[in-house]
């Protein structure tokens, strides 16, 4: 993908569960390789929209293009342009870690799966712990492991919810080295976020969602964390 070109495109997108709208005509672009960190207070709606990015919930109305693909069309071929940690690593706690990404690799037919297993968890730093079982993991390890798990397939664009959640401070410091990295490689990055300060340092673009739609959309260059912090209070009424 082009790096000019879109990697996400979203539309009068709304998501209603009953008559309870969580998404309310939202419109997002994300340029292909941009890393674009989304804030927005409890219940704005970012887990159900990087849910319906996944290809988890389908849209009540508007449309979603990831990298030219129509979501309502093309959802299976999405799937594998995306790659996605959330809240839970979607990992087996009886598997060993490498039985783990052994089963998601083979559901997408990844080719070199025992190198490309090996490479991945040696930039994650946890080749030791290849061959333990999952359940021993600590909160951190099962989030590298997860990262690997979502980046398996070799996707171009990867979501992620909150996935500093319950980290200490190492393994946030690895999981910000890791996703600069991938960045870096080109790919498109969309993270979640309640911290202003990592997500401004991490990301080269913020969005701020409320009360279910885009309230704000800037570049990085054009920010700082004061500038961040006054327009988050403005659109959402709160003080991170």
């Amino acid at each position: 993908m082009e790096a000019d070109s879109s990697a996400i495109e979203v539309k009068s997108l709304t998501k209603a569960f009953g008559k309870q709208l969580a998404l309310r005509e939202v419109d997002l672009q994300v340029k292909g390789g941009a890393f674009l960190t989304l804030f927005g207070p409890n219940g704005a709606g970012k887990t159900t929209l990087i849910k319906v990015l996944a290809t988890l919930l389908r849209p009540t109305t508007g449309t979603v293009r990831i990298c030219g693909l129509d979501l309502s069309e093309y959802s299976i071929r999405v799937r594998r342009e995306i790659g996605l940690v959330s809240h839970q690593p979607l990992l087996y706690d009886d598997l060993t870690a490498y039985e783990n990404l052994q089963f998601w690799g083979r559901m997408y037919d990844v080719h070199h799966l025992d190198e490309r297993i090996h490479n991945l968890v040696a930039m994650v730093g946890l080749s030791s712990r290849l061959h333990d079982r999952v359940r021993t993991f600590s909160r951190g390890m099962q989030q590298r492991i997860s990262i690997v798990r979502a980046l398996i397939h070799n996707p171009s664009v990867i979501l992620l919810d909150e996935p500093e959640t319950g980290l200490d401070r190492y393994a946030s410091s690895m999981l910000k080295e890791i996703l600069q990295s991938l960045n870096a490689e080109g790919r498109t990055v969309v993270m979640t976020t309640h911290n202003l300060e990592t997500g401004l340092e991490m990301g080269n673009e913020v969005a701020i969602l409320a009360g279910g739609r885009v309230v704000y959309q800037e570049s990085k260059r054009r920010l700082s964390l004061a500038s961040l912090q006054e327009a988050y209070h403005r659109y959402t009424g709160a003080t991170l």
